[in-house]
C-alpha cells in the first residue's frame, strides 16, 4: 500500500490529523463500526469520564483491527461522534499522542451530537482502515 499525505495548510498538524490520505495499491479495506467506552459484555463504563472514555474506545478500535490483522497505522480515516466537543477537545491529545506513537495521521472529522445510543456514552470512534 502507497499513502500519500494531502495537506495543503498546517493548522490541523496540531491535532494530529491530516485533510486527506491518497491511498493507492491497498490489498484489503476494513470498514469499522463505530466504537464507544463499551466492556466486552456491551455494557458502557466510566460515564462523565470523557478522558477515560477516549482510551478504553480507543483500545476497542486497536482490539477489532487486530482481529483483522491491522494496526492503528493502517487507519486512513475516523469519524468522531461527541455528545461534548469541548470535553473531546480537552481530552484530544490522548488521540494525538496514540496516533502519533503508531505513526498513524489519518483524514478526520468531528461532529457533535445531541446523544449517542446510550445516555452514558460520550464519544464513538468509527474508521477506515487499509492493508
Amino acid at each position: 500500500m502507497n499513502r500519500e499525505i494531502i495537506n495543503p495548510w498546517k493548522w490541523q498538524d496540531q491535532f494530529g490529523f491530516v485533510q486527506a490520505n491518497n491511498v493507492t495499491e491497498a490489498s484489503r479495506t476494513l470498514y469499522c463500526s463505530g466504537q464507544a467506552s463499551m466492556a466486552a459484555d456491551g455494557n458502557p463504563l466510566h460515564a462523565g469520564d470523557m478522558a477515560a472514555q477516549i482510551e478504553l474506545t480507543l483500545d476497542n478500535l486497536e482490539t477489532v483491527l487486530a482481529q483483522a490483522d491491522m494496526e492503528l497505522k493502517d487507519i486512513v480515516r475516523l469519524n468522531y461522534y461527541t455528545t461534548d466537543p469541548s470535553s473531546f477537545m480537552q481530552s484530544i491529545h490522548l488521540i494525538t499522542e496514540r496516533f502519533t506513537k503508531a505513526g498513524c495521521r489519518p483524514a478526520s472529522t468531528l461532529l457533535g451530537v445531541a446523544s449517542l445510543f446510550h445516555p452514558d456514552i460520550m464519544i464513538e470512534i468509527d474508521a477506515t482502515a487499509v492493508r
